[in-house]
């Protein structure tokens, strides 16, 4: 494995985690949200969030590295962190709303930083690698948008 693949892995690791993350966010927010349109969208989000990280552990291996398994430290420590928080404030669709627009904007950044560092290492548009980077951070944008739009539309009627 060359050198700029290693990179390359590098930067698809990094989002491995972040979809790993977001996989399991979105797992525990169904779990406790009582509203039945958002815990059906929370599921489908989890279930896209797994599949982006199968479809980059692909792309790891593709390139001849060795794809991430698990979370990111800085996921786990969010995921404690809301679950004391809700223990001390309640699970209420606000608060749960609010974690998870969090989560989307951290993986926001993270899809963001990673197609910059790919272009930082001469990939390109025309490149495989960048174009499944891209089109994951367009889906990464459209949930972030909803989630926040989800999350307005419960501060107006509250």
């Amino acid at each position: 494995m060359g050198n700029a693949n290693k990179d390359v892995i590098d930067v698809l690791n990094d989002l491995i985690e972040y979809s790993k993350d977001g996989e399991k966010g979105f797992k525990a927010s169904a779990e406790d949200i009582k509203n039945p349109e958002l815990k059906s969208y929370f599921v489908q989000r989890a279930q896209e969030c797994g599949t982006a990280a199968l479809d980059l552990q692909t792309e790891v291996r593709r390139l001849g590295g060795d794809p991430e398994t698990s979370t990111s430290t800085t996921g786990d420590l969010h995921r404690g962190w809301v679950n004391l928080k809700s223990m001390v404030t309640g699970k209420d669709e606000e608060a749960i709303l609010n974690e998870v627009e969090r989560g989307e904007d951290r993986a926001l950044k993270a899809y963001k930083d990673a197609r910059d560092k790919l272009g930082k290492l001469g990939r390109s548009s025309s490149d495989q690698t960048y174009m499944a980077i891209e089109q994951q951070l367009q889906g990464v944008q459209r949930n972030h948008d909803q989630v926040k739009a989800l999350r307005d539309a419960t501060w107006a009627r509250s």
